[in-house]
């Protein structure tokens, strides 16, 4: 979404860039998305909920995310719902085809395939490292391989490059989003409806039969992913009694999330003794969308230490540290501003 982003602004002040996609498609990990660009409602939130984020770029986002919406809508993006369901925050879902290609006519014929060149103002937007095992290793988890739930482009060039350039990494290396889905194969398309989104009301305990997160979940559940990605062999079961199948998460039962997930088994299978009043266990495992840490750049979305050299979406990193923020609307913010300083 950033490369997409950054081409269409930059054509739209007189520009005419080049998209060098990797893939054999254009729109990134947006296309495999729910295709919700947000912003918490209120700024104190983002602090509290991001906490070990660079203010100043999450004031720049949290600004200017309304506008950058707007910008969308104007392109003629098709927006299928105009708020979030969460009255935490305030966005609005797109069609994620749709979307990639309004901003892909946007971008004009800039998209050239199997290329990968430099010029004097160039824009990093690989999509950060998540389809590199050795950088996920390195820098998140090496209890065992993560689900790729992204596409699988996204391997750490744009780290990689900028660093070479002089470049410096962000807080947040050791995080990413993702959500906990079956421990089973599954393809593109089950990326989002088979995220399993109800580890707040399951009793959470890891293969060794141990509860391993203290505290309440968080409403995303991005910090229980996180901490299952780091349990021994990566995997965790959820635990579930009557009430929390009667649950209900983005209006959908959380009976319905199990009978769609192929892990689920009964609690005498396990290979532990079930806490008394267990209905059912679903084996999950972290499917990675994107890292949240990466390259440090400024406000105008410039690459600290590295002249000439900007970087948007999960290659701009550090955001979002210490929590969960929107990645698309990082994405949509930063491609557009580093664009209009590249050209500036």
């Amino acid at each position: 979404m950033a490369g997409l982003c950054a081409a269409a602004r930059a054509r739209e002040l007189g520009a005419a860039p080049v998209v060098y996609e990797k893939g054999d498609r254009p729109g990134g990990s947006m296309l495999l998305s729910s295709c919700v660009v947000w912003r918490h409602r209120d700024w104190n939130d983002f602090r509290a909920e991001c906490p070990g984020g660079d203010e100043t770029l999450q004031r720049v986002l949290w600004e200017r995310l309304d506008e950058a919406i707007e910008w969308l809508e104007s392109l003629g993006a098709p927006v299928l719902e105009h708020d979030t369901g969460n009255p935490r925050t305030k966005g609005k879902r797109f069609d994620p085809r749709g979307l990639t290609d309004t901003l892909a006519r946007a971008a004009g014929d800039a998209c050239v395939y199997g290329r990968h060149e430099t010029t004097d103002a160039t824009i990093l937007a690989t999509g950060g490292f998540q389809g590199s095992r050795e950088l996920v290793d390195t820098h998140i988890s090496p209890a065992a391989p993560l689900r790729l739930r992204a596409n699988p482009w996204s391997s750490g060039d744009g780290l990689r490059h900028g660093l070479a350039r002089g470049g410096s990494t962000s807080a947040g290396m050791a995080e990413f989003y993702g959500r906990n889905m079956p421990d089973a194969e599954f393809a593109e398309a089950e990326f989002v409806p088979l995220a399993q989104l109800y580890g707040r009301f399951a009793r959470v305990l890891n293969e060794e039969g141990e509860e391993f997160f203290g505290g309440e979940v968080s409403w995303s559940e991005n910090d229980l992913v996180q901490a299952t990605a780091r349990q021994p062999n990566a995997r965790a079961w959820y635990l579930l009694d009557d009430a929390a199948l009667a649950e209900r998460v983005r209006g959908r039962p959380v009976s319905d999330m199990v009978a769609s997930a192929p892990t689920q088994v009964d609690p005498s299978q396990l290979p532990f003794a079930a806490p008394a009043g267990t209905r059912v266990a679903v084996r999950v495992k972290p499917g990675i969308t994107h890292t949240i840490g990466g390259l440090r750049i400024d406000e105008h979305a410039r690459v600290v230490g590295a002249d000439g050299l900007f970087a948007a979406g999960a290659d701009a990193g550090g955001i979002a540290a210490g929590g969960y923020a929107s990645g698309l609307a990082g994405a949509l913010v930063f491609g557009r501003i580093a664009a209009e300083s590249a050209i500036a």
